[in-house]
């Protein structure tokens, strides 16, 4: 994927953001504060997990930094941009605020986002058609503690590795895939979509970013703020990107998936057989 500086900033139609995890010490605060400096959009979608509060639960971490991307996103707000924040499963306790405005930020439930040319498209977190999330909750907190400490993990191995002059090697992007892999979950979205006679869906969740059409749906899903740090851009000539924010003022442009997982993991069967057991 080419990188290309990016020249000032940029006022769009659209950005969508998804899986930033405010409250937790993965969380690229720094970069997505510089990515919000330069883009600027008329509407802002939260699609979820934006604060984590499983984490905040156990253990307190609100950095100033964290507090500054709240501080962005309501300064974008009164400067008239419409921002609509639609809670994942880890800031679910928002559920209960549906239609509530705070500080300019609508609460809802999902939306459904038009287009320039007309396309509707369900933007949605996801995590309802989770199988894990449905049906074992406690699988998915397992799987969330996994993916906090490999996060942990990989900070130090990746260390090492730059220092042999190696590149960027994900576990925990491995196991969360195992965790979702079992909700096959891609699917499930699309035949929610077109259930609801719509031309596309705009999720998160996984922390797989990519834009791509099935079979005449467009899926996107907005990737993260923890490992990929992207987000989605509609164009005002309707195109939608996905742009990966590499480091201060730099930008990767991406057609294709951020990240290729693989759709087969060993651990899927065991998650698979310990699903089974709970139904």
């Amino acid at each position: 994927m080419p990188e290309r500086p990016s020249t000032g900033r940029r006022r769009v139609r659209t950005l969508f953001l998804s899986d930033i995890h405010l409250g937790t010490r993965g969380c690229q605060a720094d970069r997505l504060l510089d990515f919000l400096r330069h883009y600027e959009g008329e509407t802002i979608y939260l699609v979820g997990d934006i604060v984590d509060g499983w984490q905040l639960k156990s253990a307190w971490c609100w950095p100033q930094l964290h507090n500054d991307v709240v501080q962005k996103l309501l300064r974008q707000a009164r400067k008239g941009a419409r921002l609509f924040y639609i809670p994942g499963n880890h800031d679910e306790f928002l559920r209960d605020y549906y239609g509530t405005h705070f500080g300019g930020i609508e609460v809802v439930e999902n939306a459904v986002h038009v287009g320039i040319n007309g396309k509707r498209y369900l933007v949605i977190h996801g995590d309802l058609f989770d199988v894990a999330i449905r049906h074992a909750p406690w699988l998915a907190r397992l799987g969330d503690n996994a993916y906090e400490i490999a996060i942990w993990l990989n900070t130090h191995c990746n260390a090492v590795r730059r220092a042999f002059g190696l590149t960027y090697w994900s576990l925990s992007l491995k196991v969360k895939n195992a965790v979702n892999f079992i909700g096959a979950y891609e699917r499930t979205l699309a035949v929610e979509a077109r259930r609801r006679g719509v031309d596309g869906v705009i999720c998160g969740h996984i922390h797989h970013a990519v834009i791509r059409d099935d079979d005449g749906l467009c899926y996107i899903n907005c990737g993260d703020w923890v490992e990929s740090c992207t987000a989605v851009v509609e164009h005002f000539d309707g195109k939608f990107e996905l742009v990966r924010w590499t480091e201060p003022g730099r930008r990767t442009l991406a057609a294709e998936p951020v990240h290729t997982l693989a759709r087969q993991w060993e651990a899927g069967t065991f998650l698979q057989e310990a699903m089974a057991g709970t139904t």
